[in-house]
């Protein structure tokens, strides 16, 4: 059974693009087949997975506004068993070519509806906004994952998105939308905000914080500038730990698999190291 889980928050800088290409890549080296699709105009995830918005003909905006389907603009990446459907730049106008579209809402859900049985799962890259491409995409999500950067001002854009969600079940766009977890993101525990912003979040939404968090981390920066996911660009890093946790985790939530506690050092998930087009 395919799932979709949509990556989202509205404040920007928390970590949201980086997320959903790490978490992607770490969940297709969990064997499972992986549809990343860039909703964000900026283009950011397409071109940290090596296909810059301006080089793509044709991406999600056109599969959006009716001009094609979905298969049609599916590229693979480098990672095995990871696809994107990429920006291009007229994803910018799309919200606005929207405006007075029949089922406007539903144009992401309708052209999933026959690709989607093709993936384990399909992760939205949402924009840092409530607009109309955000709404597509929770309205085809079955849940949301909440990057929270460990800062002071966090918790308002966290506010503000499970508000959101709420709306999206109350307004009878998605009646089964979840929150799939809150993943506490440039997280820096030499830091007494950073250990207080955590143990916050955790005292507040409980069980609903993964308890794997991704540190503040260098080669994590680094690797976007060379178009790769962390696990292509440095995968013995703390970041790509970090996300292959994360992809455990959240295999466990959704598919009800067993997967060893973060803090079990007897208990480390067995990275694999991607060499060119594969896994070595």
């Amino acid at each position: 059974m395919t799932r979709v889980v949509a990556i989202s928050n509205q404040k920007g800088g928390v970590g949201k693009t980086t997320t959903s290409i790490n978490l992607a890549a770490a969940l297709a080296l969990e064997d499972r087949s992986v549809l990343l699709i860039d909703l964000d105009p900026q283009g950011n995830c397409s071109s940290g997975v090596g296909m810059p918005k301006a080089d793509n003909k044709r991406g999600i905006a056109d599969v959006l506004l009716g001009f094609c389907e979905l298969r049609d603009v599916v590229q693979p990446t480098e990672v095995d068993g990871l696809h994107i459907a990429p920006a291009t730049r007229e994803l910018v106008g799309v919200e606005v070519e929207l405006v007075d579209a029949e089922e406007r809402e539903f144009r992401l859900r309708s052209a999933l509806r026959s690709q989607a049985s093709r993936y384990d799962y399909v992760v939205l890259d949402c924009p840092p906004s409530l607009g109309m491409l955000t709404v597509n995409g929770l309205a085809a999500a079955d849940g949301v994952v909440i990057p929270l950067q460990a800062e002071y001002y966090a918790m308002e854009g966290l506010g503000e998105l499970l508000r959101a969600v709420k709306q999206i079940r109350k307004g009878g766009l998605n009646r089964d939308l979840k929150t799939s977890g809150i993943l506490l993101t440039m997280v820096d525990r030499r830091t007494r905000l950073g250990r207080d912003v955590c143990e916050q979040a955790r005292q507040v939404f409980g069980e609903e914080v993964f308890d794997a968090e991704i540190p503040r981390n260098v080669r994590l920066a680094e690797a976007p500038s060379f178009g790769k996911p962390i696990h292509a660009y440095d995968p013995l890093s703390r970041g790509a730990l970090a996300y292959s946790m994360l992809a455990l985790e959240l295999i466990a939530r959704e598919e009800g698999v067993a997967t060893p506690h973060e803090h079990d050092e007897n208990a480390r998930p067995a990275l694999r190291v991607l060499s060119g087009g594969g896994v070595a």
